[in-house]
């Protein structure tokens, strides 16, 4: 393969709502390239970016996927991405190491839900954009309705490049505002014909050709005095100013497409050569100490691995983009994370599932290597004497959960595994072991996202699971102050226990006064692991029960309260005095104040008013005027207090408390009534008390649960 200099590289994801045609594109893209001889369709599922059996089965995109191609004197390295909001983290990372976004916008369906959501990624990131009409020969394409919805969304930064002559069942041209020619596409597509502007379209492309020099013009002072000077700019000097004003978000440049038939593919190449930043063009890349990396072809070696893939027979593929320096076959990269030295054998450029081998790839290139042991996705590798740490991508957290189980009891150690596998290759799947609710649970970003990943556990690990509810971390307390006596007495033939206890319980809180019922002979603290505290005081006086056994008292009251009275949950917030008890010389011992000290707080909790408390959220769903009735339902039907409203540019934003226990069902009830356009995030805030009513079913299905374990 030609080797292509750090200017003549370009990085571009390819970004849309599901259908937008990003795939077919990529497809065109090769092609045109001779990359590939014959074009792949999406429906005959031959396409070389959706290459995995997931994908065909769906028909969409669920990874994301690299390829090139070598256009006329420059490489383009083309990251193709799924187009729904459950594989988002596919998107990030993409976007991440891209340089130039190609955002697809479905000549009928405009600005798409999907196209929202994609978009806040590529504004994080501040990516130079180009917009892509796609589709123009729908039956009811609107090319002008798109670009509306465009300038609605993006603002007076979307700028026409072109536009069609002829949208519809018979599209087949685009006028070329840049070129001032109109391309005229054969049939079946490919490379079009170059004609002179028609004369009934020669007013309206020379006033949009103006608009576009103005456009160009005024991103750069020095270009502006030639405008000024001449009163035009030629196609160089347009390109400077697009360029310029692509980088600073004040230029989207909007090209016209057909992908299905393989029109505009070619002109938009030919754009993305000539103006679409490289990377060592762009802003310098940052440490997570927050120092500049920059893209030096002449630099020290750093590489950041921004995806990791197993594939079948081949194991795992860690991809790359080359920040700085350049990168050969066989050379040693230290990993300061990993904390190894890691010797790339191998180094290849990827179009899907085929792999071509390269013995360098300079600095702005993205490429791939084989089995690398201790690098995974967000670590950087470097040459010797290179310390730099490349600021992580941050991936969106997941939003809906469910709790995992192998059917087979035998694979629960393989499930583990082969978990910790997926997570590496998809870190939006988070695993959580959690060992206060017994559950192992899966958090993803939506109920598909998950669905996916039964898939990939039943069909490539040949692994049969179960999903479930998962549970919810309850806390318990109590509402008034209660006391109890217990005496645990046992005797069997040689020594007996005995151990009896009196103590008091009450309500704690910060800056609770001290108790003055019994004097205070000591006093701990204790901040519980689960939240809140417990206070324990020893008011023992005269040597009723010794000191050594208070200990003991304590360590039953604590795993008590790791298994609450009422729910078999966590206890926060109380505060026990043991003011009274009675030993016997013989006979006592840790083991009986153990259970004395358990089986009085136990009985002590329930005359205390016990409180059953849940984990609520803070929630904020942002979504267009016209729904927020439905949201506002949706919201009250799910246990929700609604606590305020904020208007945003073009949507209105709803606040409210939510109880983790309706999380899951108000994700998928907001995304059902506003057809995914909904916004919604929520974050912990605080545990409160849950209404009487389910605390009772919760309390009786508890000792249902314990009766039939025989525990109660």
């Amino acid at each position: 393969m030609k080797m292509y200099d750090e200017k003549h590289i370009k990085n571009v994801v390819l970004i849309g709502a599901a259908k937008s045609g990003k795939t077919t594109l990529a497809e065109d893209m090769l092609f045109e390239a001779g990359i590939i001889s014959k074009r792949g369709s999406v429906e005959e599922r031959n396409t070389v970016s959706d290459y995995h059996e997931v994908e065909h089965e769906r028909g969409n995109s669920v990874y994301a996927t690299t390829l090139h191609t070598e256009w006329r004197d420059y490489k383009i390295n083309i990251i193709d991405t799924p187009g729904l909001e459950d594989f988002a983290g596919e998107v990030v990372s993409s976007i991440r190491v891209c340089d130039t976004a190609v955002l697809l916008l479905h000549a009928y369906n405009g600005v798409e839900v999907g196209t929202e959501l994609i978009w806040d990624y590529v504004d994080r990131y501040n990516k130079p954009t180009i917009l892509a009409v796609n589709h123009l020969d729908h039956e009811n394409a609107n090319y002008h309705q798109a670009l509306d919805q465009a300038r609605g969304f993006l603002g007076h930064a979307v700028t026409i490049m072109q536009y069609p002559v002829n949208q519809g069942t018979g599209f087949n041209a685009i006028i070329d505002l840049l070129k001032m020619t109109m391309y005229r596409f054969p049939a079946g597509g490919g490379k079009p014909e170059k004609l002179p502007i028609p004369e009934e379209e020669r007013e309206q492309a020379d006033n949009l050709h103006n608009v576009l020099v103005e456009k160009a013009a005024e991103n750069d002072d020095a270009l502006m005095e030639l405008f000024f000077e001449k009163g035009s700019l030629d196609e160089d000097e347009l390109r400077l100013g697009l360029k310029i004003g692509m980088m600073k978000h004040q230029v989207f440049p909007v090209f016209c497409l057909c992908a299905k038939k393989n029109m505009g593919s070619g002109r938009m190449m030919g754009f993305i050569d000539n103006v679409a930043p490289s990377a060592v063009e762009m802003p310098p890349e940052l440490s997570e100490e927050g120092k500049e990396v920059p893209c030096n072809p002449e630099g020290l070696t750093c590489l950041f691995v921004f995806k990791t893939l197993l594939e079948p027979h081949i194991g795992k593929l860690s991809f790359f983009k080359v920040l700085s320096g350049e990168v050969k076959a066989g050379q040693e990269l230290y990993n300061e994370k990993g904390n190894t030295t890691e010797r790339l054998n191998q180094l290849f450029i990827t179009d899907g599932k085929n792999r071509q081998p390269v013995e360098r790839l300079r600095s702005g290139d993205i490429g791939c290597t084989l089995k690398l042991k201790n690098t995974f996705t967000n670590h950087t590798l470097n040459e010797k004497n290179f310390t730099a740490q490349i600021e992580p991508i941050h991936f969106p957290p997941p939003k809906v959960r469910v709790a995992i189980l192998a059917k087979n009891k035998g694979d629960d150690e393989k499930l583990s595994e082969v978990l910790a596998e997926i997570h590496m290759e998809d870190p939006t799947l988070e695993i959580e072991f959690n060992r206060e609710l017994k559950q192992v649970i899966l958090h993803g970003m939506g109920d598909l996202h998950l669905a996916v990943t039964r898939w990939r556990l039943e069909h490539i690990y040949n692994m049969e699971v179960d999903y479930l509810p998962a549970r919810i971390p309850y806390r318990e307390t109590i509402q008034k102050p209660a006391m109890a006596s217990y005496r645990h007495k046992k005797q069997s033939g040689g020594a007996g226990q005995f151990g009896e206890v009196y103590m008091k319980i009450e309500p704690y809180y910060d800056g609770m006064p001290v108790s003055k019922e019994w004097p205070v002979r000591d006093t701990e603290e204790i901040a519980l692991n689960w939240g809140g505290k417990l206070v324990f005081n020893n008011c023992i006086v005269g040597g009723a029960i010794d000191t050594r056994f208070l200990p003991s008292i304590l360590k039953g009251v604590m795993e008590k309260m790791q298994e609450g009275p009422l729910t078999g949950s966590y206890v926060r917030d109380v505060r026990v005095t043991v003011y009274d008890g009675k030993m016997h010389p013989v006979d006592s011992n840790d083991i009986s104040f153990k259970i004395a000290g358990m089986m009085a707080f136990r009985e002590a909790f329930h005359q205390a008013a016990p409180q059953l408390l849940e984990p609520v959220y803070d929630l904020e769903a942002s979504a267009p005027d016209v729904m927020m009735g439905d949201i506002m339902s949706e919201l009250q039907t799910h246990r929700s207090v609604i606590t305020g409203m904020d208007s945003g540019t073009s949507s209105q934003v709803i606040k409210a408390r939510t109880p983790q226990a309706e999380l899951d069902r108000l994700y998928a009830a907001l995304r059902n009534v506003t057809q995914g356009k909904a916004k919604v995030k929520a974050v912990f805030a605080e545990y409160a008390p849950v209404p009487a009513d389910v605390q009772k079913k919760l309390s009786e299905d508890y000792k249902k649960v314990e009766q039939q374990n025989g525990t109660h």
